[in-house]
């Protein structure tokens, strides 16, 4: 089996890579999981490329949450990398991109 997730950590920042094209409740499980592996205390920020992801249900949003709130609350930040059409879209329309910070 292929890894969701490859991570690196770079000062207190994680960097993630999404290696999946779906971000829905048949793979949310198995990115919490990799995520909680490649999880460092020191982390303060994420960083999150979704260049492979085509598609995000609820259950993928939960899990970028999921990112989020394990963060520190004052200096915690969230950021998507290379977000596609579609999946900015649902994070828009959920209004997320206001604590989810989205750059190209």
């Amino acid at each position: 089996m292929t890894a969701m997730l490859t991570g690196e950590l770079k000062g207190r920042t994680l960097y993630l890579i999404v290696n999946a094209a779906r971000l829905d409740g048949a793979t949310a499980r198995d990115f919490k999981v990799e995520c909680q592996q490649l999880w460092p205390q020191e982390v303060e920020s994420v960083v999150i490329d979704l260049c492979s992801v085509e598609f995000i249900d609820s259950s993928g949003i939960g899990a970028l949450l999921s990112v989020y709130k394990r963060l520190p609350r004052e200096t915690g930040r969230v950021t998507l990398l290379r977000v596609r059409p579609p999946v900015q879209s649902v994070v828009e329309l959920l209004r997320l991109h206001r604590i989810l910070q989205i750059q190209s």
